[in-house]
């Protein structure tokens, strides 16, 4: 064994004892180990290329670009596009409502939709599609993100066992057409059989084990930010007891005015949540709006004033709507009055706070009691909260006060916005086809999030935000390892000696040690790597002990989507680290059981399919 073997040994065997107890974060040891390979090239040793080339000590870095780091970008893009139109959340409610809040059908079902994505799109994809409709079931029920997260991960790993489209699957195809001899690639359908047997299995065992085995851990600071909804707050502000919908008949003296003319404000103390056109809705309309003949005034107030309205010929209801308007795309923003505010002992009005900010305030909470009538000429006091609706796109200028301290609400209870829902759909479902024709996912999903951003649909500063860093730099840091073990030639002298004590066994024998080999190697190698390491070397064992070379290649391709055991062996593992708080031993201990499931089922496949 080569010094360059033993110091790629060394890097994979110290980083990995020193996350699993948990002296270093994973994310610090992917760079540290990035660094050292990097440095090591630079002193002659060669790891990353030829020795003495110190110019190859850039592939260090090299994970930053590659295609599995851009798809990731461009996903948390997209995933948040769909995120912010509703599309999670009505797929969180669609999921909540089959399960009854049950955490062992959540389980099962986080898996199987992740799963089922995972058939038609590649598996980083659908983990962080279905990734924020389980941080919204988490919330909505109160069962911890490291109860469900894992589930999504080991779901788009299971789907991917099972279709054609997954890149290690491929890539074992085109491995044989390149084989000596060149062989029969697989079929589209080759993987399903035996595939769809091992996710069906994995499913079912995570619904009976899945429970007991998954982490009961408390997410990260940054996650448990405790946000109300909408609605939420408006039950804290009492509001739906002042709702009231003001309808402007036709033949109304008030028609064709606007709000400051009509002087519902200024005279009756009332503030107008929305105004309903037809089926526009303006919310937090300006005193500028003009209100047209039929509009439907949503405001808030006390009785006695609003039915002074009535007097004047306007029609005067109740919102029906169980007293929420959260519902109907009403957006409501809570602040609290900052300590030694500039704003203490003046009122809303002398602040000129709703030109200032863009915000209408709709009450205000003091000393355990809400007020919602005359607000705007309330003097604010120490421990003062109040409650606003507005367009979100104002909160970074309320943010920037000193005077006050802005308290932005979770959207769980807002509605879809279907017509840019469609759009994000229709983009992402355009990225997904794409892929599937033969354009490279990178690209494909970079065009996508592009296309988001430039719509509109995502400002730069929220898809800043959004980015899972961790997740990227675990990525970008482990890569060069995959290149390392390449290149020293490491992983094909592991693979040869593997091939060669199964051989003796027989075709099921090969089948078998070709899964088991690929899914180790698969949990610190990424598994297109893997790939290229371990299936040219199994399919050339099969052509010469006269195995079916296809059986070998999917039981070897099948074997990169066991990626159970450490968070490194898939990006999808990685992605779900952060929100969940999950600890390098998660996964092993939840996973362990599972990879036995999957080789006994593929054992299983290969006899019934492919009469091994």
């Amino acid at each position: 064994m080569s010094l360059a073997q033993i110091f790629v040994i060394a890097l994979i065997v110290i980083p990995l004892g020193l996350i699993t107890t948990n002296r270093v974060r994973l994310d610090i040891a992917a760079l540290l180990t990035a660094i050292a390979l990097g440095v090591a090239q630079l002193l002659g040793l060669g790891v990353l290329g030829a020795p003495n080339t110190p110019d190859n000590a850039i592939k260090a870095i090299s994970g930053l670009a590659e295609p599995v780091t851009v798809t990731l970008f461009s996903l948390f893009v997209i995933t948040r596009s769909l995120d912010k139109t509703g599309i999670t959340r009505w797929l969180a409610r669609g999921i909540l409502a089959i399960s009854s809040k049950s955490e062992t059908r959540l389980i099962v079902l986080l898996t199987a939709t992740t799963a089922f994505f995972s058939l038609f799109m590649n598996n980083l994809a659908a983990g962080a599609l279905v990734l924020p409709s389980a941080m919204e079931v988490a919330r909505r029920t109160g069962i911890k993100p490291s109860k469900l997260l894992i589930p999504v991960a080991y779901g788009s790993c299971l789907g991917g066992a099972a279709t054609y489209f997954t890149t290690a699957n491929i890539i074992a195809s085109d491995l044989l057409r390149a084989a000596n001899p060149p062989q029969a690639p697989l079929h589209i359908l080759d993987f399903t059989p035996t595939g769809g047997l091992i996710a069906i299995a994995g499913i079912v065992y995570l619904a009976l084990f899945g429970k007991r085995l998954l982490p009961d851990r408390e997410p990260s600071p940054e996650q448990v930010v405790a946000r109300r909804t909408g609605s939420e707050l408006e039950d804290v502000y009492q509001l739906g007891e002042r709702l009231w919908e003001v309808r402007i008949p036709p033949d109304s003296p008030f028609a064709n005015k606007s709000l400051a003319q009509i002087g519902i404000g200024q005279r009756l103390g009332l503030a107008v949540v929305a105004i309903w056109h037809g089926r526009q809705a303006v919310f937090a309309p300006s005193p500028d709006q003009i209100v047209r003949p039929g509009d439907l005034l949503l405001t808030v107030g006390r009785e006695e004033r609003v039915t002074q309205l009535a007097s004047e010929g306007l029609k005067i209801g109740r919102e029906t709507n169980n007293g929420h308007v959260s519902s109907r795309g009403v957006t409501f923003i809570e602040a609290v009055l900052a300590p030694e505010s500039n704003a203490e002992g003046h009122t809303l009005k002398e602040l000129d706070f709703r030109s200032r900010y863009g915000f209408t305030v709709v009450a205000l909470r003091r000393e355990g009691r809400s007020y919602r009538t005359d607000v705007a000429d309330m003097k604010l006091r120490p421990g003062d909260s109040i409650l606003m609706v507005g367009d979100r796109r104002n909160l970074k200028n309320l943010q920037r006060s000193s005077d006050f301290i802005a308290l932005e609400t979770d959207p769980g209870d807002q509605p879809v916005q279907w017509r840019q829902a469609a759009f994000a759909v229709s983009v992402t479902f355009g990225a997904i086809i794409a892929s599937i024709l033969g354009f490279p996912v990178y690209l494909a999903t970079l065009i996508a999030a592009v296309a988001m951003l430039v719509s509109g649909l995502l400002t730069m500063e929220e898809a800043y935000h959004t980015m899972e860093w961790q997740a990227i730099i675990l990525i970008a840091g482990m890569y060069p390892v995959s290149l390392a073990m390449v290149n020293t030639g490491l992983a094909d002298t592991i693979g040869r000696g593997v091939v060669s004590l199964v051989a003796p066994f027989g075709p099921l024998g090969l089948a078998a040690g070709s899964f088991l080999f690929t899914a180790l190697l698969s949990q610190i190698i990424a598994g297109q790597v893997t790939t290229l390491i371990t299936a040219p070397v199994v399919i050339s064992a099969a052509i010469s002990l006269h195995t079916n070379p296809q059986a070998i290649a999917v039981a070897s391709a099948i074997a990169c989507s066991a990626s159970f055991l450490t968070p490194l062996a898939h990006p999808v593992n990685m992605l779900m680290i952060g929100p969940a708080n999950y600890r390098f031993g998660d996964f092993f201990r939840a996973g362990w059981g599972l990879t036995i499931v999957c080789f006994v089922v593929l054992v299983i496949g290969m006899v019934l399919f492919w009469r091994l």
